[in-house]
């Protein structure tokens, strides 16, 4: 069986699935097709030709290389296709994005034929996706005198390759498209049980919405060829929860353009809007796909006399609409005057903030990375030839308030700018390059990663990267053919790309399913760092950290930078004194309650929350600022006392050498070199050369939040309100409930203790709390199922070492075994404790899930619909969320503890404990880490 064979095997199966051919990325399948083609009697020479030229994936791709020879063989007139013209292959070399593509067409254009270098230099004058050893090559061309070589490098120095793209059309018709009323979170767009097929674009598009959404988006576009269909979130906000990178891909596979005629299911340029704007993280992944994203403002609070909300009998803001976006509306944006209108022409609403001289690059280019590259390389052949660069560009937007002290993030950003005015300082709303230290990709978004590099033609790390990490944390709890089939090759593409991966490609150490932020949180050992991570939950306690979309995750791998804005912030401090009976997550839970009592809205939207939470390790910090995702903000940065951060970096140091210790170390030295920079980090401190990271006082913030820790008295949750009569209002986390709401009678149907939200105190409290119940009692019964997942193996190994395992295993039906990893989903679960393997579990949804119309409680994150439970046709699935002392207790009691039962079960145990930093610097560590 050849290749071929193999591939119209697979071809049919497709058809069955209402698929089309997969596009090729496998060298030696495209080798097959072209012995094919030159075979002119060759019964599969037709359609050889077709895959050759439409269905071949471009970059640095096997297949890209193999093409790229081929049509350097046709340009040279060293093979004959009549169907592929020199001009035709020049053409197709023009769509494939870099790599071999732009090493032919150097060879061609730096060669000794005249008119082949010409055409070649014209192609190349078009492209941006050049590297170190590109350049180098005309650069040393130029040196020696090459004329080609000169005119391509004056070329780039005017930025050609975007003068000469077409401007962004004046005015955008568009047609809405309701996807859903409320928050829509980018499961809607991109369900997380289906991030195996993230890679095969046209079978992931399949799941976005509902198969009657797409036929109904299909029907508009036919109802109105000249309009752009709108995906709209009505009541709420596009794209919540996370970057996503496939649901935009989704969305633009729907909705968008195809980006070149040789690659198919490669769309861009959607369009996407919410009454509440855009998602800060998701707004990014719209801007690599020069998407816009607008702000419709189409609802606004109904206000009384003196300017407050009026409220409704459930206690929300009743909302009026200012203008109607119904499902198949016409409507027009008006780029240069920055409105969108009625079809007639009317104002509606300022959407000036979708149309900064950034984003605009961005749409006419393409996508975002197209301009950083592109700046790269005007930059290098100024320097090259001695000029200044073409002003071309929109200028870094450089925001300085004379007098004004920095912010954290300020402070931060300052810090690691690239290409901004010496001596500058920069304020929020400057947007600027910076220099990015730690990278995060995960499994269920990786093999979109390893396409974007593909794609760039990127091939190795950057030498500017302090570390990067690859998980196998999203597909960690059922190891089952796709799994199978896509971690070794994800694992074995990011090792090989330069990144330490929780998998080794050769089988020579132990398989790592550690949630990935948990392990970024470790390996970031600075708190002047800048994280970049593929998950909306890269919220790192040290530095900032900011989750992304697939594409800026490969751009930061292949550059060591990201371009963005400095966020606003909003400060949030402490007063009183925590209750023993409370728990630190009940702490994080006030907060985003105690600002909405204070502001009415949510003021951490789209901002960075500065928490000054300076006496909790890195580990129990992590529990904050990981919320902050859900709490819409942008990122969050911790302020820490200096022998606080000490100790967080001490342990950091612990867990990166447990690495090593398990032969995780890439042959580059990533781990070694992170110690050395925490011992680095560690001596400034103590040396009193430059403490911990801390604001100014003069600093401004867009909204103070002051959180009253006397105010706690009782556990709360997190509720999704699957019932309320608003939908806006439903799978929201400003829902804050305290427990004694539930009159201790909520049914609870699963128990689930574990995903990042988590750390080993945590855990620790589980198995307190068994051996308190076991001694009153005689035994633990579990009137619920209870599953436990570590977040780390560093974290079981500790608490083997701590005789903490022992209790659990005790109580535990279940143990996961990696000799024996499961190959199926639980699908059932009885009344009786899970110890799951480390990774994200029920958490990520994409593997295991509780049943239909459960009511779960859980210490994770997600209470959005479908993620870790699906309605039945009787009931609503509702993922609440708590602390883990309350679901422990819920699980054992079957439902909701009322607050003296709460009590009872905790006395005695030591639960994550806060207080407030002093006015001087507190040394006292806290106890769990």
């Amino acid at each position: 069986m050849s290749l071929y064979t193999d591939y119209l095997a697979e071809i049919e199966t497709r058809k069955a699935e209402g698929l089309h051919p997969k596009p090729i990325d496998d060298g030696a399948l495209v080798a097959e097709l072209i012995e094919q083609i030159k075979d002119a009697g060759h019964e599969h020479r037709a359609d050889s030709l077709n895959f050759f030229i439409y269905n071949t994936l471009p970059g640095t791709t096997s297949a890209a290389g193999v093409k790229a020879a081929f049509l350097k063989e046709i340009i040279l007139g060293q093979a004959d296709v009549p169907e592929i013209t020199p001009a035709f292959a020049f053409e197709l070399l023009s769509h494939m994005k870099g790599g071999p593509s732009i090493r032919v067409l150097l060879d061609l254009a730096l060669g000794d034929d005249t008119a082949i270098a010409e055409q070649a230099a014209d192609v190349l004058k078009t492209q941006v996706f050049l590297y170190e050893a590109d350049m180098e090559r005309l650069e040393t061309a130029y040196k020696a005198g090459n004329p080609v070589a000169t005119d391509i490098l004056q070329s780039y120095a005017k930025a050609e390759f975007f003068t000469k793209l077409p401007d962004v059309d004046g005015e955008i018709k568009v047609v809405t498209y309701i996807a859903a009323e409320g928050d829509i979170s980018t499961d809607l767009l991109s369900p997380g049980n289906q991030a195996h097929s993230r890679a095969d674009r046209e079978l992931h598009g399949k799941c976005m919405i509902s198969e009657r959404a797409q036929k109904e988006i299909q029907a508009l576009k036919i109802q109105h060829p000249d309009k752009r269909v709108m995906l709209i979130a009505e009541k709420g906000t596009m794209g919540v929860g996370s970057s996503r990178m496939s649901g935009v891909n989704n969305v633009a596979l729907w909705t968008g353009k195809q980006a070149s005629p040789y690659v198919p299911f490669v769309n861009y340029a959607p369009v996407v809007a919410g009454t509440n704007g855009i998602s800060p993280i998701f707004l990014t992944t719209v801007g690599v796909t020069g998407g816009i994203g607008l702000d419709l403002k189409n609802w606004v609070k109904k206000l009384d006399e003196n300017g407050k909300p009026l409220l409704n009998n459930e206690g929300n803001p009743i909302l009026e609409q200012r203008y109607s976006v119904e499902t198949g509306t016409v409507l027009k944006i008006d780029t240069k005057a920055k409105k969108l209108t009625s079809e007639d022409g009317e104002e509606l609403t300022d959407v000036s903030a979708s149309f900064t001289p950034q984003k605009v690059e961005f749409m006419k280019a393409g996508s975002s990375y197209a301009i950083v590259f592109g700046k790269k390389l005007q930059s290098f052949a100024a320097e090259t030839l001695g000029i200044e660069p073409t002003p071309v560009f929109a200028p870094n937007k450089e925001v300085s308030h004379e007098g004004q002290g920095l912010t954290a993030v300020e402070k931060i950003f300052n810090r690691n700018a690239r290409g901004t005015t010496p001596g500058k300082v920069l304020h929020a709303g400057s947007d600027v390059r910076v220099k990015v230290n730690i990278v995060g990709s995960q499994d269920t978004t990786g093999l979109m990663t390893a396409q974007e590099l593909e794609a760039m033609a990127a091939t190795v790390i950057s030498p500017s990267v302090d570390g990067a990490y690859q998980s196998g944390c999203h597909t960690a709890s059922v190891w089952d053919k796709k799994a199978q089939a896509n971690t070794p090759r994800l694992m074995k593409f990011m090792n090989d790309f330069g990144v330490v991966t929780g998998r080794d490609p050769k089988g020579k150490y132990h398989a790592m399913t550690d949630v990935i932020h948990k392990v970024l949180n470790d390996i970031t050992v600075s708190d002047w760092d800048i994280i970049v991570g593929g998950d909306s939950h890269t919220r790192m306690s040290k530095g900032v950290a900011f989750g992304a979309d697939s594409g800026t995750v490969a751009l930061a791998l292949a550059t060591g930078e990201a371009t963005m804005p400095i966020p606003e912030s909003v400060k949030v401090t402490f007063t009183g004194k925590m209750a023993d009976h409370m728990d630190f997550r009940d702490v994080v839970h006030a907060t985003q309650k105690q600002m909405l009592e204070q502001h009415g809205d949510n003021v951490f939207q789209g901002r960075v929350i500065e928490v000054h939470i300076g006496t909790l390790l890195a580990d129990q910090a992590f529990t904050f600022t990981d919320w902050t995702a859900e709490m819409k903000a942008k990122a969050s940065i911790c302020i820490s006392d200096d022998e606080t951060l000490i100790g967080s970096l001490e342990l950091a140091k612990h867990r990166i050498q447990v690495m090593i210790d398990k032969g995780m170390e890439h042959e580059n030295g990533t781990l070694a070199r992170l110690i050395a920079k925490a011992d680095a980090r560690i001596a400034e401190i103590r040396s009193g050369e430059r403490p911990a990271l801390r604001p100014d006082a003069d600093a401004k913030y867009f909204a103070e939040v002051v959180v009253d820790l006397d105010k706690i008295d009782e556990p709360m949750i997190a509720d999704p309100d699957v019932n309320n009569a608003d939908p806006s209002r439903r799978y929201t986390h400003d829902t804050i409930r305290p427990i004694s709401f539930y009159g201790a009678e909520k049914k609870v149907d699963l128990g689930f203790v574990g995903s990042c939200m988590v750390h080993k105190g945590d855990v620790k409290i589980v198995a307190q709390m068994l051996r308190n119940i076991e001694k009153a009692n005689g035994k633990v019964e579990f009137k619920a199922p209870l599953v436990v997942a570590a977040p780390t193996y560093n974290i079981i190994d500790e608490l083997k070492e701590e005789g903490d395992w022992e209790i659990l295993q005790k109580y535990s039906g279940f143990e996961f075994d990696d000799l024996f990893p499961k190959q199926q989903a639980r699908t059932e679960y009885e009344n009786m404790m899970y110890l799951e393997r480390p990774g994200c579990n029920l958490c990520m949804g994409n593997q295991e899930k509780a049943a239909k119309g459960d009511t779960v409680l859980a210490t994770s994150t997600r209470l959005f619909q479908g993620r870790v439970v699906e309605d039945s046709s009787e009931k609503k699935g509702e993922s609440l969320l708590a602390s883990t002392p309350v679901v422990v207790l819920s699980a054992i009691l079957g439902r909701t503890p009322s607050a003296s039962e709460y009590k009872a079960a905790v006395e005695g145990i030591d639960l994550t404990k806060f207080a407030p930093p002093l006015a001087a610097p507190a040394t006292t560590q806290s106890a769990h880490f």
